[in-house]
């Protein structure tokens, strides 16, 4: 029997509110602040992967606004290859850290953590492109 080796597809979410993005700081490694996502179950679509993920890491309802790219450089995670999709949301209330998130926090765009898990860094600046240009 062939054993073969595939990419494990994920999602993360750029969840805008009037005060800026949520960023969670992560619990597990590996460590610090990312944008909010994970891992897409099987039998789930990437959309429902992404509104389920946002609601166990911030608490937050999403509404899905636009996908922004997908990013597959193997060594965006350190722990195994991965592909993901990033989707850009909008939503209201008060987000609170759950799951796999140590904290939650509202940064506004002109204050962003200058250290970033995976390659959040890079999507966060394809992402401030896309909005300002």
């Amino acid at each position: 029997m062939v054993k073969y080796r595939n990419p494990i597809p994920t999602v993360d979410i750029i969840i805008e509110l009037e005060e800026g993005i949520v960023l969670i700081k992560r619990k597990n490694p590996p460590y610090g602040w990312a944008i909010p996502g994970g891992f897409v179950d099987y039998g789930e679509s990437l959309e429902e992967a992404a509104k389920r993920e946002a609601k166990e890491e911030t608490g937050l309802d999403i509404r899905l606004i636009t996908q922004l790219h997908t990013y597959s450089d193997p060594k965006r995670d350190p722990r195994f290859h991965t592909i993901s999709t990033v989707f850009i949301a909008k939503a209201n209330g008060v987000p609170m850290a759950s799951s796999d998130a140590k904290e939650v926090k509202v940064f506004d765009l002109s204050n962003l953590p200058k250290r970033l898990a995976f390659d959040h860094k890079n999507i966060l600046q394809d992402y401030l492109r896309y909005k300002f240009g």
